[in-house]
């Protein structure tokens, strides 16, 4: 098994840490903006990752970009700030191209992978371990917009940005669900800009509910929420399970 570690909308596997959906350019195109500006947020966040774990690399499981036909210059810059902060810890970053990446090559040189393939099996949290693979095994990072053409014995992804509200709070959170596609488990990654609301999953049931091929039924994943103020991993059962709950 692979030790994984959940955290700010990212997780550690083993070496590895991945992140998706940064949509870099989105402040730009809505016209919004943070206090700190939408560069010093993503570099302050994933500076601390970086700083606390270490990494050997970083993978952005898609949507590094938010621009479908154009990228503004500010976004370059944005870019090359993020790549020269994992550079300079020793790391290299490695994009899994999304559908929002169309303009990718425009400002990004460096290493590209559709799927990415990691040795192992994450165990996701305490409760919560993948079913199947082991030592043997392997997982597959990519966005998660289209089916994935390696098989493995767990997904991660991103692409759909979930989210949940509990006791009237809104919580970005992961979903996780083992043997759900081609038998094999499914992390989904919650997105990693804070200027994405998050798609609420709460009323949302069964098939084809969200976009991702891979979540073929939603009842049956768990929600897992980071409370990073509290430092605390919360694993909800599947959904299906403790909807009506909420």
């Amino acid at each position: 098994m692979m030790d994984a570690t959940l955290r700010d909308r990212a997780v550690l596997l083993g070496e590895t840490l991945v992140c998706a959906d940064l949509h870099v350019g989105k402040a730009r195109a809505s016209n919004v903006e943070f206090p700190l500006g939408e560069r010093e947020h993503l570099l302050e966040r994933l500076g601390a990752l970086l700083d606390r774990y270490d990494p050997a690399e970083v993978v952005v499981a898609g949507d590094f970009l938010h621009s479908f036909d154009r990228v503004p210059s500010d976004a370059r810059e944005t870019v090359t700030a993020l790549e020269r902060r994992v550079r300079g810890t020793g790391a290299r970053l490695l994009v899994t191209p999304g559908n929002h990446d169309s303009m990718l090559d425009a400002v990004w040189q460096g290493p590209t992978e559709t799927e990415y393939v990691l040795s192992g099996v994450p165990t996701v949290v305490e409760a919560v371990e993948a079913a199947a693979g082991g030592d043997d095994g392997r997982t597959v990072v990519c966005h998660g917009h289209a089916d994935p053409e390696t098989d493995a014995d767990c997904y991660v992804i991103g692409h759909d940005h979930p989210a949940i509200t509990v006791e009237g709070r809104k919580w970005h959170c992961y979903l996780y669900a083992p043997e759900v596609y081609r038998d094999a488990a499914v992390l989904v990654l919650p997105a990693f800009t804070e200027l994405a609301g998050g798609v609420s999953i709460n009323r949302r049931r069964g098939t084809a509910t969200l976009t991702s091929p891979l979540i073929t039924d939603l009842d049956r994943f768990q929600p897992i929420v980071r409370d990073e103020d509290a430092d605390e991993t919360r694993a909800f059962p599947p959904l299906g399970e403790f909807r009506d709950l909420l």
